[in-house]
């Protein structure tokens, strides 16, 4: 019972370890990208190199994804917190989500719509076979 709770802390540890590398990545260099997405980089190029700790990492992950709800709750306590600023400003956070969420759609639906006509059928590439290939 304690080696798969030491093998979760460790996942765990490996996770925060590879946002704190990012972050530090980040602020050190200055790159115009959000410390986080550094750090999943340097999370992928961990597990290229050690694949073993896939399985771990698959398990942690799939743990907290089911309790992602319990996450939110310290940010909706600081929402009720800041009463004021959001009946100032709600209706103009709410068009900008809006407008950005809609903007957002758009433009995958266009890349989606590049790449079909790039690569090949929508069920090639959702098989991951590329249209334009030599055979029966």
């Amino acid at each position: 019972m304690r080696a798969p709770v030491m093998t979760m802390i460790g996942a765990i540890a490996l996770l925060l370890a590879c946002q704190l590398a990012g972050e530090a990545i980040h602020r050190l260099t200055g790159l115009p990208l959000p410390g986080s997405v550094i750090g999943l980089v340097l999370l992928l190029a961990w597990l290229a190199a050690v694949p073993r700790e896939r399985p771990t990492l698959q398990a942690v992950s799939g743990w907290l994804t089911a309790h992602l709800s319990i996450m939110f709750v310290p940010a909706a306590v600081g929402l009720i917190e800041e009463g004021g600023p959001l009946s100032r400003y709600g209706v103009g956070i709410v068009v900008a989500t809006a407008i950005s969420t809609l903007l957002t759609m758009a433009v995958t639906a266009l890349v989606f719509r590049w790449a079909v006509a790039r690569f090949g059928s929508a069920e090639g590439i959702a098989d991951g076979k590329a249209t334009g290939e030599v055979g029966p």
